[in-house]
């Protein structure tokens, strides 16, 4: 446990002291401004068609333009976290550190939640502005952030997994992108097939499940679904690592 704490300090500062960080956060939070000024001035336009919706439940999930950007944020934040110590040639060093597959990879994947919460903290701001002009419920609001936080686990397992088998940062963030993508893609046949396949398609999609968490539902079968991925994709990290050193 110590020896992944080590790695996770030693992610953690390595992110932070490069310009990737701050250009990623930076975009993100312009990304995020942006669309919530939009929804914001949609439904000031559009109150009675709204219905009971409000423009904290579309910034959670609420249409497509919640994903599409996670999908290119998400693989540049992970790409670099063993692939990039493939291209600067210090994975070597890291294999035979007196540390276990287990502990650099858990250690690597912790960083990445909390770079993962770091992106969405100061994000709480716009449901502070929402309460100052009008009524917030507080309950949706901290079911819609587990909900991101659960999504997050598995984006960034998936992400992991990638930079493990890729052999560049590149490779590792369009492997991700298009598994990601695929994910997303697959959700949607929810509303185009039907019967069976459009339960399975449900079941994965991750629009229903945003929109799940931000009515404040806490749906266990979207909780299975994400930490049952995110420890398979963790898994299947360790052994790839595992194989590279002994292979």
């Amino acid at each position: 446990m110590r020896s992944a704490w080590v790695v996770l300090r030693r992610e953690l500062a390595s992110f932070f002291v490069s310009p990737l960080a701050y250009v990623v956060l930076t975009s993100w939070l312009v990304w995020n401004g942006v669309w919530f000024w939009m929804l914001c001035e949609f439904y000031a336009r559009n109150a009675v068609s709204s219905g009971a919706s409000t423009p904290l439940s579309g910034f959670f999930g609420g249409s497509a333009l919640f994903f599409i950007p996670l999908l290119v944020f998400v693989p540049v934040l992970t790409m670099r976290l063993v692939a990039g110590e493939k291209q600067a040639g210090t994975i070597e060093t890291l294999m035979t550190a007196p540390l276990s597959e287990a502990s650099v990879i858990v250690g690597k994947y912790g960083a990445s939640l909390l770079i993962w919460c770091t992106l969405w903290a100061p994000t709480i701001i716009y449901a502070w502005i929402m309460s100052q002009h009008g009524s917030v419920d507080w309950g949706a609001v901290t079911a819609s952030y587990f909900g991101i936080f659960c999504l997050g686990a598995y984006f960034m397992a998936v992400g992991l997994l990638m930079s493990v088998l890729a052999p560049t940062q590149i490779v590792a963030a369009v492997l991700a992108f298009v598994t990601l993508g695929v994910l997303f893609t697959v959700g949607i046949g929810e509303f185009v097939l039907d019967g069976t396949a459009r339960e399975v398609c449900a079941y994965v999609s991750m629009l229903g499940h945003m929109q799940s968490f931000a009515k404040g539902v806490i749906d266990t079968r979207y909780l299975v679904f994400d930490l049952s991925l995110a420890v398979l994709a963790v898994g299947l990290s360790i052994g790839a690592l595992k194989a590279r050193r002994h292979g």
